[in-house]
């Protein structure tokens, strides 16, 4: 038998709904409490869920957008569902408080920091990993399953057709030969080889 739309039990899609508008809340307060107090008022802070198209990485990203009054912003993506996030995730890649300062000037600022090109790397954050170490780098949205096997190739990767700027940490090349980049030098992304 067919139910019209209307007519369909939708409570676990409510339920679902509910969780979610709940786990972007507590992440919104997370964050507010990571702004320097002086700034706090001049804050937002926008939690979605965004779906990824690319089959090499986690099927939904947490986005967190930080945005001043004065028009200074930046974002940063978890690699997972809002409702998996953790303070810790949370903690290892909320910006310093002197990107949040100069945001709030309107500044803008490179978050995470972006690689220039030039051989000189001084004043990028030292990296955790090397060209040739072992790595595990997390590929899908299960915190036990959803990771995968392979070697540093190249730091400070970027694409040709990516905004100025961008890079990424880490190129890696995972044991089934497929290439993959690591957004971000955090645990919840890559780490070393078990």
């Amino acid at each position: 038998m067919f139910l019209p739309d209307n007519l369909k039990d939708t409570s676990a899609e409510k339920a679902a709904e509910t969780a979610r508008n709940e786990a972007y809340k507590r992440i919104d307060a997370w964050c507010l409490d990571m702004v320097p107090l002086d700034i706090r008022t001049a804050v937002e802070i926008s939690v979605q869920e965004v779906v990824c198209g690319d089959p090499e990485c986690a099927p939904i990203d947490t986005a967190i957008a930080i945005i001043f009054k004065s028009g200074g912003r930046g974002m940063m993506g978890l690699p997972m569902e809002a409702k998996e996030v953790t303070l810790n995730h949370i903690r290892e890649q909320f910006p310093p408080n002197d990107v949040l300062v100069k945001w709030h000037k309107g500044e803008e600022v490179d978050w995470p920091p972006a690689y220039d090109g030039m051989d000189d790397l001084g004043g990028l954050p030292d990296l955790r990993f090397e060209v040739g170490q072992k790595v595990e780098c997390r590929v899908g949205p299960d915190e036990v399953t959803g990771w995968a096997k392979g070697v540093v190739k190249q730091l400070w990767y970027r694409e040709s057709d990516w905004a100025e700027g961008s890079y990424a940490p880490y190129k890696v090349t995972l044991d089934d030969n497929k290439e993959i980049f690591a957004p971000g030098d955090v645990d919840m992304v890559i780490r070393a080889q078990k």
